[in-house]
């Protein structure tokens, strides 16, 4: 199997706590970003200029932004844990 062949870039996944893995493998949000800009993009068909499509990006973007209210699941034993092990990267506060 490819997880074989990637065994050393597995490894330290393993050693993230089971809370902070789960947030890891479950994340799909730049993946659902991407299909809505891509959304946005495809049913608009072609641009005048830069600007218009950067217009139409910022749109779809500020459109999700208002839609995506739901926090992630169980964050608080998720950010307490990046806390502890990336206490100099993570700050609490």
């Amino acid at each position: 199997p490819s997880w074989r062949r990637a065994w050393n870039e597995v490894i330290p996944f393993l050693d993230y706590p089971p809370e902070v893995r789960r947030l890891i493998y479950t994340t799909n949000s730049i993946e659902a970003l991407n299909s809505k800009i891509r959304r946005a993009v495809r049913t608009r068909g072609h641009f005048p200029s830069d600007d218009a499509a950067a217009k139409l990006i910022y749109l779809a973007l500020n459109a999700t932004s208002t839609e995506w209210k739901r926090s992630v699941r169980e964050w608080h034993a998720v950010r307490s844990q990046l806390a502890i092990m990336f206490e100099d990267r993570f700050p609490m506060a």
